[in-house]
């Protein structure tokens, strides 16, 4: 409603209008409860048997499996313990050289 509609609207009218709106909204829910809705029209939150979802669980861990996702991680990539050996060897002398010129960073 507009403000310029509501100034030319009586008390007595407005109190009319506001009995007129609880009455809608009653028999709105009413009508609701009998839909099985709620009053803005959706259904209420549906639920699902633990048996159902059972039956869910299971199809995706097939289909998980059938991916080859079921079972434990395969490591890819990495790095070979020659490598991580040359790695911290490589980064101690950069430290010993970087300490011995007093930096605090590489």
């Amino acid at each position: 409603m507009s403000s310029t509609l509501l100034s030319n609207v009586s008390v007595k009218q407005l109190k009319r209008a506001i009995v007129i709106r609880q009455r809608m909204e009653k028999l709105e829910g009413r009508l609701a409860e009998i839909l099985g809705t709620s009053a803005n029209g959706h259904a209420g939150r549906r639920t699902m048997s633990a048996a159902a979802r059972a039956k869910i669980s299971a199809a995706q861990k097939l289909r998980w499996a059938k991916q080859g996702k079921g079972g434990a991680k395969e490591r890819r990539g990495g790095m070979s313990a020659e490598g991580r050996r040359r790695l911290s060897l490589s980064l101690k002398r950069r430290w010993k050289l970087a300490k011995a010129s007093n930096r605090s960073s590489l």
